[in-house]
C-alpha cells in the first residue's frame, strides 16, 4: 500500500510488513499504520497493537489481562504442533509459560544466570572481540572489503553461547547452521517443507543439548549449564532436563541472530552518523547510551512471536478486541512512536544517558527487550555484546564504510542481514 496517499483500512499487515518495501524500511509503513489504524485486526484474526502506550499496557499486562495458550489450545494457534518437535518446544519455552510455571522456571533460571555472571563474562567477550577483528583487519588493510555480518556479527554471538554454555566452538558453529532454518520454520506463514527442515534442525539441537547436560553432569565445569544442572542446598528445586534444553533451545534462537542483528544496526548507525561517534569514545555511561538508541531505533524483532491471549473483551482506541483473541504488539511502532520519543526517527544517543537501562530521559521504557514477566532473560547479555564490541570498532577502524548497500533478509518478524560489506577509506578520503 502506498502510504503516502491512502487512509484506507490496510487488510492484513503481516502481510504488508513481509512486502519488498518494507523489508527495505518498514518505518512509514508502521507510521501510518499508529495514526490510522493502531488496533489493527489481521486477516487471520490475530490483533496487532502499534502505540507506545498500548503495547507498554499489554505487555505490563501479560500474566493477568493476557495470558500464554493453555497445553490444550496449542491446536488452535498452532495447528501443525501435533506433529512439529519445533513447535512443541517453542511451546515449552518460558515465553509460553505463565504463572505459577513461569515463576518457578524463571527462579530457577535466574539464581545462576545472574547480572553477576554475565558481567564475569566481560573478558572472556572482550578477548573473542579483539581475535574477531584481528581476523579482519588483514583484509580491510589490503583494501579489501569484508562481511562483517559473517565475519563479526554472526561469530560473535555465537562464539560468546560457547563460552556461556560451556562447549566447544566448533560444536557451536555445528548448531548455528540450522538456527536459520528452525526461525524460519516458526513463522507463522511457514511452509511445510519449511517446517520439516526446522524439526530436523531441532532435532539435532535437542539430542546435542541432551548429551551436553549428561557431560556437565559428569563433570562440571565453570559454565552455566553446570550451574543449572548442579545441586543447590539452599533449593531443592531442579530444572529437568526437558525443561533445561527447552531453556538453552530458546536462548540459543532468541539470543543469536537478534544480538547480531543489533550488531550490524549498530555498526551501520556508526556510519550513518559520524557526529556521533564521540557516544563511544567516553565512559560506560556514553557507551551505553549508544547501545540502547540503536536498540530503540532498530528492534531486531519487528512483533512479537508468542500468542497473547485476551482474558476479557478488551477496549483500546475504540477498538473491541474479543476474550480469546490472540493479540501481538509491534515493538519496532512502539520504539519509534513520538508520544513516547520526541522526534523518534532522529537517532540521538542522548535521550538514554544517564538513565536505568532502557528509559529515556523522559521515563518512556524502550521495548525490543519486552517488559514485565516476559522480559528478555538475555537483555544483559546482548547488551554487554554490544558495549565490548563497538568502542572497539571504532577505535580499530575508525576510516569504516560500507563497501556496498547490505542485504537484508526477506523477514516480516526479525529484522536480520544476509550482508553487510565493508572497507576502509584511505584518511582523508
Amino acid at each position: 500500500m502506498d502510504v503516502q496517499e491512502t487512509t484506507a483500512p490496510c487488510r492484513d499487515a503481516f502481510a504488508e510488513l513481509a512486502s519488498p518495501a518494507c523489508i527495505h524500511d518498514p518505518y512509514p509503513f508502521m507510521r501510518w499504520l499508529r495514526e490510522h489504524d493502531p488496533v489493527h485486526r489481521a486477516a487471520s484474526g490475530l490483533f496487532l497493537l502499534s502505540r507506545h502506550a498500548d503495547i507498554y499496557w499489554a505487555l505490563k499486562a501479560t500474566g493477568d489481562v493476557f495470558r500464554g495458550p493453555a497445553p490444550g489450545e496449542l491446536a488452535r494457534y498452532f495447528p501443525r504442533a501435533a506433529t512439529s518437535l519445533s513447535l512443541n518446544l517453542l511451546a515449552s519455552t518460558l515465553a509460553m509459560k505463565e504463572p505459577p510455571t513461569h515463576t518457578r522456571l524463571r527462579r530457577l533460571i535466574s539464581r545462576d544466570f545472574t547480572m553477576r555472571q554475565i558481567d564475569n563474562l566481560r573478558p572472556s567477550i572482550a578477548r573473542i572481540v579483539a581475535a574477531l577483528l584481528d581476523g579482519m583487519a588483514p583484509v580491510l588493510e589490503r583494501g579489501e572489503a569484508v562481511d562483517l555480518h559473517r565475519e563479526f556479527a554472526l561469530a560473535l554471538p555465537l562464539l560468546v553461547f560457547a563460552e556461556l554454555f560451556g562447549m566447544p566452538q566448533d560444536d557451536m558453529f555445528g548448531l548455528a547452521a540450522g538456527i536459520r532454518a528452525i526461525l524460519e520454520g516458526l513463522s507463522p506463514h511457514a511452509s511445510d517443507p519449511q517446517l520439516a527442515a526446522a524439526d530436523a534442525a531441532s532435532a539435532r539441537v535437542q539430542a546435542y543439548f541432551g548429551d551436553l547436560i549428561q557431560r556437565k553432569r559428569t563433570d562440571p565445569r565453570h559454565d552455566i549449564v553446570s550451574m543449572l544442572v548442579g545441586a543447590h542446598d539452599d533449593d531443592p528445586d531442579t530444572l529437568s532436563d526437558a525443561e533445561l534444553i527447552s531453556m538453552l533451545w530458546g536462548m540459543l534462537l532468541g539470543g543469536f541472530a537478534t544480538t547480531a542483528a543489533t550488531i550490524n544496526h549498530a555498526v551501520l548507525a556508526m556510519l550513518a552518523y559520524p557526529e556521533q561517534r564521540h557516544w563511544l569514545q567516553g565512559d560506560a555511561a556514553r557507551v551505553k547510551a549508544f547501545v540502547e538508541e540503536v536498540l530503540r531505533c532498530d528492534a531486531p524483532a519487528m512483533f512479537s512471536s508468542i500468542p497473547r491471549i485476551a482474558q476479557r473483551d478488551i477496549e483500546l482506541g475504540g477498538v473491541v478486541i474479543p476474550k480469546n483473541a490472540d493479540v501481538r504488539v509491534l515493538i519496532a511502532a512502539g520504539n519509534r512512536d513520538p508520544d513516547a520519543f520526541a522526534d523518534p526517527d532522529r537517532f540521538d544517543p542522548a535521550r538514554f544517558y544517564g538513565t536505568s537501562p532502557g528509559m529515556s530521559t523522559d521515563g518512556k521504557i524502550m521495548l525490543s527487550f519486552g517488559h514485565g514477566i516476559h522480559f528478555c532473560l538475555g537483555a544483559q547479555l546482548a547488551r554487554v555484546q554490544l558495549a565490548e564490541s563497538l568502542p572497539r570498532i571504532q577505535a580499530r577502524f575508525p576510516t569504516l564504510a560500507l563497501a556496498e548497500q547490505p542485504t537484508r533478509e526477506p523477514s516480516a518478524f526479525l529484522r536480520t542481514f544476509r550482508a553487510l560489506p565493508v572497507r576502509l577509506h584511505a584518511q582523508g578520503g
